[in-house]
């Protein structure tokens, strides 16, 4: 479910362009536990860089307050006082959990934020020789339940209401921050640019000489290979992913993605990209889609009418949703 979870496919391809008018700035650094690639184009060098400052502060901000391997986070404090107590967190905090519950919903657990608690039984290193238990399996997830989570709207609290619960913002956090900082520079009048949070994309604007931004998406079984070159403009795009990290049994393969309401890895599909006008939602649906499968996974996205998604299935198929909007889109397999 978390970030370190998923293998990211997608990378964004920009023309080394600068005129008189416009210039790109780009900085790489580490984040909420992962890579943090941002991209602004702004009318000179000093005020790009501003804003690239603006950003990193905007995404600490954040991280203090939802990380889960942060001590003294808000999300830390209602994880140590699960089974005891409710703890008051800010507004942000709170919507968040709320949104991502409503996930949980839609997918009867196979999203949940409080898999952060799951026991990890399965191994994806080469060591495992058989499959767990069925026993193991279930005891994994005996902290997991997103229906143990209790919300006071009027108080502002969350209470976990057994020992031992964790949740965590890792399938979800990633876009959030990218999102929350697009409509800071939105604000700012910032016309172009790309925060990508290992892989969780936030797109704005044109590059310098006037193109969409075109965000390259890898073939997961021939990595040095493109399914497709995209363009974007006000748009998100998440990929969730496990082409690297897989066991087969019996002929079948389990993806290192584990669906948090049984403690089986989601099997069937390799990777899942989805496009939208909103990172965060897009990350929710591109690991509930994984978790689901393609059948299940598509109708969930129908209630998502500006939502659209490309899967790649374990044999190597590509299914597009019915409103995929790019229409000279082309696999390349």
């Amino acid at each position: 479910m978390s970030t370190k979870y998923q293998v990211i496919f997608l990378f964004f391809i920009v023309c080394n362009f600068t005129s008189s008018a416009q210039t790109l700035r780009k900085r790489t650094t580490l984040l909420m536990g992962g890579r943090f690639d941002i991209t602004i184009v702004a009318n000179d060098s000093v005020t790009a860089e501003q804003n690239i400052d603006a950003i990193i502060n905007e995404i600490t901000r954040i991280e203090n307050l939802i990380s889960d391997w942060k001590p003294d986070s808000q999300v830390s404090e209602v994880n140590q006082n699960a089974g005891i107590r409710p703890v008051k967190v800010d507004k942000e905090v709170f919507e968040l959990t709320q949104r991502a519950i409503q996930f949980s919903e839609l997918t009867n657990g196979g999203f949940d934020i409080s898999f952060a608690a799951m026991d990890k039984i399965w191994k994806f290193d080469g060591s495992m020789t058989a499959m767990p238990s069925a026993e193991a399996i279930q005891k994994s997830v005996e902290k997991v339940g997103y229906k143990n989570i209790i919300l006071d709207s009027v108080q502002s609290t969350i209470f976990l209401k057994l020992k031992g619960m964790k949740i965590g913002f890792g399938a979800l956090g990633e876009g959030y921050a990218t999102d929350k900082c697009r409509d800071i520079m939105l604000a700012k009048g910032v016309k172009a640019g790309i925060i990508n949070g290992s892989g969780d994309m936030s797109t704005w604007g044109k590059q310098p000489n006037g193109k969409a931004w075109n965000i390259g998406i890898t073939n997961p079984f021939h990595p040095e290979k493109l399914v497709a070159v995209i363009p974007l403009k006000q748009d998100a795009v998440t990929t969730s992913g496990s082409y690297e990290k897989f066991v087969v049994f019996d002929g079948k393969r389990y993806s290192h993605i584990i669906n948090p309401a049984t403690g089986y890895p989601a099997t069937g599909l390799c990777s899942v990209t989805v496009f939208g006008p909103n990172a965060e939602t897009a990350n929710g649906l591109s690991t509930s889609l994984m978790v689901l499968g393609k059948t299940a996974g598509l109708l969930l996205l129908n209630k998502y009418a500006d939502y659209s998604c490309i899967m790649m299935t374990d044999d190597g198929k590509v299914v597009k949703s019915k409103n995929f909007r790019i229409k000279k889109f082309k696999a390349r397999l």
